[in-house]
């Protein structure tokens, strides 16, 4: 596994450093353990198999037309896709000693955002939160595929800082995937320790990851981004 390095591009010092490392195992480890949860159910079962044994999105699906099962598939395939290689595009050493595979995998990881998000826009309408999902999920997808553009559009004209940037504010959504389970987790289980039943828990928490799998993340990448660079500055030599 290797490190995300400094936005500006500049090595990071030792503790930045290993910290760093940590989290690009742990980014790489959980979208990994993520699309396998999400994606591998839907190629090894049907719709209607998956709705039989209680999975609450194929259950929202399995009777709507086919239009919105091929954009369910559609989301749920090519969002693996950009949550399997996003980690990878973020990798310093691949930039550094592999620059054509970072275009490559570049354009396949844009091009599936972009198709998993205009398919995501579309499932927010029917989704599972009403109302709130519409919005939360809906500016979610319209704003990761929308980032993700603009990256491609700052290094087209040779802004590779304005890149980077652009590139780390669309992982965070793309991330969202991860956060999205880890607070359903987390909230359900709450809920069912304090005697909630597990289905008024899955429906109250739901209502909330809309938005809260997504915005904190963004904020996050942000304060990352505009945080003052500790790296120390050499001082001049005196003659």
């Amino acid at each position: 596994m290797t490190t995300i390095d400094h936005p500006a591009g500049r090595p990071l010092p030792g503790p930045r450093r290993r910290r760093t490392t940590v989290a690009a195992w742990w980014y790489g480890l959980s979208t990994l353990a993520i699309a396998v949860f999400a994606v591998v159910p839907y190629l090894t079962s049907s719709l209607r198999d998956q709705a039989d044994q209680g999975n609450e999105v194929a259950i929202n699906y399995v009777d709507r037309s086919t239009v919105f099962q091929v954009f369910l598939y559609l989301h749920i395939a090519f969002g693996g896709v950009a949550l399997l290689l996003s980690p990878l595009q973020l990798s310093a050493r691949v930039r550094a000693r592999v620059p054509r595979l970072h275009r490559v995998v570049g354009r396949i990881t844009v091009a599936a955002i972009c198709l998993a998000g205009t398919a995501g826009a579309a499932l927010s309408t029917v989704n599972l939160a009403g109302p709130i999902g519409t919005a939360g999920f809906g500016l979610l997808a319209v704003l990761w595929a929308s980032f993700a553009v603009t990256a491609v559009r700052a290094i087209r004209r040779g802004d590779v800082p304005a890149h980077r940037r652009w590139a780390i504010r669309t992982f965070a959504l793309t991330y969202a995937a991860v956060t999205l389970r880890l607070w359903m987790l987390v909230m359900s289980a709450v809920q069912i320790g304090a005697g909630t039943d597990s289905d008024v828990a899955f429906d109250r928490a739901y209502h909330v990851v809309p938005f809260l799998c997504w915005v904190p993340n963004l904020l996050v990448a942000q304060w990352l981004l505009t945080r003052p660079d500790p790296t120390p500055t050499a001082r001049p030599r005196l003659s």
